[in-house]
């Protein structure tokens, strides 16, 4: 299976806990925590990234946005590590093709042929007035331009063939023009002439990383991708979604190897399942309860700060207006009343309904993740930690060394690129598979 180290523990209580490090201004904060994935054979360190702080009050009070640029933090990883694959976030919307092509190709070369890139559009209005935009542009627009993008991102790369640098101090030939190749892309959203000055990267493409489940997504990942993050709701849902991906690749003359699923996995681990149960508690309660008030009231549109949060909700009749939900949003509420739910409960379970969990000892995380695995919902998985940098300690000393004796994780990585770690070939120049001829541009 694949292992990814995100670098995210995607849970609104994590900054708060006991040993875990709230400060992500720290250079020695990312050394440890690649390293330490890096120690347990995994294949990917991955750096999400958004381009604003909310202007939402809450979320400004309660969570961490501070976050170092991926492409930079990557490139100095890359000095201390040999082996991970460095994957980064980068916005199709609000940079453009040339940009992305030089940044992927630079960091593949620092890194030997490590490099990844979290393909994204990016989801907010904040993102959008940060580069002259009163708001954020339209889905269709934005996974067009998307599409786009990456196809004109990896003509760049193509830009020169594999053996175009010669090199050559007696004749003072450094590179074989005719192995140079122009773009001369014109299309609705781009117009990049190119060619990328820049090397063409070592794995050829940098590896291609897709994160979402709409179809728009399904269909580029399909097209382009080499993997994709989703975040199944349950083994029912991560099965379907795995078997939509994977039936896509037909058309486009790919088998299903070529693409990997891997959803995102809250690992929480303790030398006893009573102990792995309490960490998983103590992280629920230091959910701030400013933002988990602010939660129900932006979805619910109650205001339950005037309520006792450890008591059962209160009666709707007395907190909700009639036709103020749709029966979606009613019915969730009818269920938490019925069920004798406390407010605190409520807001806890919608805050990680988008997250899978597994509890428990390490024989029961890997027998998990192995059922999983073998069961058609994944081909691997994007492993965060309940805090950082010791929870992924706790999965690296002892889930691993599980899966590895079970023969279901690497002990050695298989090359020195992440596309040898992942599997997937490299691909060729599409001008040297043509047989195409020189463009002068």
């Amino acid at each position: 299976m694949i292992l990814n180290a995100f670098l995210s523990t995607n849970h609104n209580g994590s900054w708060r806990y006991p040993g875990g490090d709230a400060e992500r201004h720290r250079f020695s904060f990312y050394k440890k925590v690649v390293q330490t994935a890096e120690r347990g054979k995994m294949d990917m360190f991955f750096v999400a990234d958004k381009l604003a702080v909310f202007d939402h009050e809450a979320m400004r009070t309660y969570t961490s946005y501070i976050r170092m640029e991926p492409f930079a933090l990557l490139s100095a990883l890359a000095a201390v590590t040999r082996h991970i694959g460095l994957a980064g976030t980068l916005s199709t919307t609000y940079n453009e093709p040339f940009h992305a092509a030089r940044k992927l190709a630079s960091l593949d070369h620092i890194s030997g042929g490590r490099a990844a890139w979290n393909v994204v559009t990016s989801t907010n209005d904040e993102e959008g007035r940060n580069f002259g935009r009163e708001s954020h542009l339209e889905h269709g627009k934005r996974y067009a331009r998307a599409d786009e993008f990456v196809e004109v991102v990896k003509g760049l790369w193509d830009s020169w063939e594999d053996d175009a640098f010669v090199v050559d101090k007696e004749s003072g030939v450094f590179a074989n023009s005719d192995k140079l190749h122009v773009l001369n892309h014109v299309g609705e959203h781009f117009s990049v002439r190119g060619p990328l000055n820049a090397a063409r990267p070592p794995q050829g493409n940098p590896v291609i990383v897709y994160a979402g489940a709409s179809e728009a997504c399904q269909e580029q990942a399909a097209r382009n991708g080499d993997a994709v993050f989703v975040s199944p709701e349950s083994p029912d849902d991560a099965k379907k979604l795995y078997a939509s991906f994977k039936d896509r690749l037909a058309k486009y003359g790919r088998q299903a190897q070529e693409l990997n699923i891997l959803p995102g996995v809250l690992v929480i681990v303790g030398q006893t399942e009573e102990e792995a149960r309490a960490k998983s508690e103590l992280l629920d309660s230091l959910i701030p309860e400013g933002l988990g008030l602010s939660r129900l009231q932006d979805l619910f549109g109650i205001d339950y700060s005037a309520y006792p949060l450890d008591e059962p909700l209160p009666k709707l009749a007395d907190t909700l207006a009639p036709d103020q939900l749709n029966k979606r949003l009613l019915d969730k509420l009818i269920a938490a009343e019925l069920s004798g739910l406390t407010i605190r409960g409520l807001y806890t379970g919608l805050m990680k309904a988008s997250m899978w969990e597994i509890v428990g000892t390490p024989e029961q995380v890997a027998d998990e993740l192995q059922l999983r695995f073998e069961s058609g919902m994944a081909d691997g998985f994007n492993i965060t930690s309940p805090y950082l940098p010791g929870g992924l300690d706790e999965f690296v000393d002892h889930v691993i060394p599980l899966l590895q004796q079970r023969g279901l994780f690497r002990t050695e990585y298989e090359g020195p690129t992440l596309r040898e770690s992942l599997g997937l070939r490299r691909p060729v120049n599409r001008y040297a598979l043509s047989g195409g001829e020189k463009s002068n541009g």
